[in-house]
């Protein structure tokens, strides 16, 4: 009340009667000078992270709860202050959430850490309650911010100095100071660092009522797109160049009968810039040479560029295709041996992810991508394999042995 009376004293000459009130350009002008009066510093209520947490939550409130130095402390370290988990694991401060897990929960140790105390951030770190995105660069700024802080304001009022009195208990005994061996141990610290906490504890349980509670805001925002990949192309210049070779000549041999239609041509003509361009990438790469944006690019959608050159129009769908052309998985019986009533069968299975470690802009990373599967085997010469029959066949047949050179089952 002694911001808005400042306020009020600033556009009215001093506390309004309900007349002036009823001037709608001062109101207007009041309302405008509330605005700049400093913000909550911590957020008490639900508040998601499209909304502007300090719009939403300023403004007048009879009696309204009081600012606590550890509930600012827990705001500026859970989300969206902090960002998503970056660990492996499944620490006590993590939530679920639609951007991805978040640090949804602080910690009490989170206070003493801000506080100085050493151990108490080597358990947070150990525990993985500090692999955040930004939890170490917001540690660091509470911890300069409360440093810096005079000492006058820890006897601000009863809340502050409780803290004041406590921080003592977070220092380690060292020898030399005349302190016993038995508090000179690290397991003295943590009984120190429980006896903050528990003290801590009582000071929030005697204070609920009128200290304001940090809240973590509702995340609800798209997560944050990842730093774009930087891909590889498997440098076989020679392949790509005769593959593009092949697809002009089948332009040319099918264009000069007047056999390749307009949506034909179009996709030919792409698959031999693609192929043309993924010989120009190999040859860069084979000298060592960086990318341009636009060749990363090309890789990194890839999938669908081969997507749309081997989709076709629904009528011509219907004229070249069937259902099993859409997936990878195909058979084919190569040789017939009357003398055992067997063929030889030929087959693709489904693509194979294969992982290898490549040079990227000066930097080794683990690229990976799709590699064909292939099986070779005898079956009755009066159940020759129908594309179909292969795909639905399960499990496959063991693949050579050669292969478990490079394929880890």
């Amino acid at each position: 009340m002694y911001d808005y009376a400042a306020v009020a004293n600033e556009v009215y000459g001093g506390l309004p009667d309900v007349h002036a009130l009823a001037d709608e350009a001062k109101l207007e002008a009041f309302v405008e000078v509330a605005k700049e009066l400093r913000p909550p510093a911590i957020v008490g209520g639900f508040v998601t992270d499209t909304q502007d947490a300090e719009e939403m939550t300023m403004g007048f409130r009879f009696m309204g709860q009081r600012f606590i130095p550890d509930s600012y402390m827990f705001r500026q370290l859970v989300y969206n202050q902090v960002g998503v988990y970056l660990g492996s694991g499944a620490p006590f401060t993590m939530s679920p959430s639609g951007v991805g897990p978040i640090r949804g929960f602080p910690r009490g140790l989170d206070v003493p850490a801000v506080l100085g105390s050493e151990r108490a951030l080597e358990i947070l770190t150990v525990e993985g309650d500090t692999d955040y995105d930004g939890y170490d660069e917001q540690l660091a700024k509470l911890q300069e911010e409360f440093a810096a802080l005079p000492e006058s304001q820890g006897t601000e009022n009863l809340y502050w100095n409780w803290l004041y009195t406590l921080r003592p208990l977070l220092d380690e005994k060292g020898k030399g100071k005349g302190y016993p061996y038995f508090m000179q141990s690290s397991a003295w610290v943590d009984k120190g660092l429980q006896a903050w906490l528990g003290s801590w504890t009582e000071l929030r349980h005697d204070t609920i009522l009128y200290a304001k509670q940090s809240y973590t805001v509702y995340a609800e925002s798209a997560p944050p797109a990842p730093e774009p990949a930087r891909g590889y192309v498997e440098p076989q210049p020679g392949v790509y160049a005769r593959l593009a070779a092949l697809t002009a000549q089948m332009q040319a041999g099918l264009g000069d009968r007047g056999l390749l239609n307009d949506e034909m041509a179009g996709k030919l003509a792409r698959m031999e810039q693609l192929l043309l361009s993924l010989k120009a990438i190999s040859e860069k790469e084979l000298r060592g040479e960086d990318l341009t944006e636009a060749e990363y690019a090309a890789i990194r959608y890839i999938g669908d560029t081969l997507e749309n050159l081997t989709t076709f129009s629904e009528e011509a769908e219907g004229e070249i295709t069937s259902e099993a052309d859409e997936l990878m998985e195909l058979v084919a019986d190569v040789h017939t041996d009357s003398n055992t009533g067997q063929v030889l069968e030929e087959g693709v299975g489904d693509a194979f992810p294969i992982y290898v470690i490549v040079m990227v802009e000066g930097q080794q990373v683990v690229a990976t991508g799709g590699v064909f599967s292939y099986y070779e085997f005898k079956q009755p010469m009066n159940d020759r394999l129908t594309d179909e029959a292969w795909q639905e066949m399960s499990p496959k047949p063991d693949q050579p042995p050669w292969t478990t050179s490079f394929i880890v089952e």
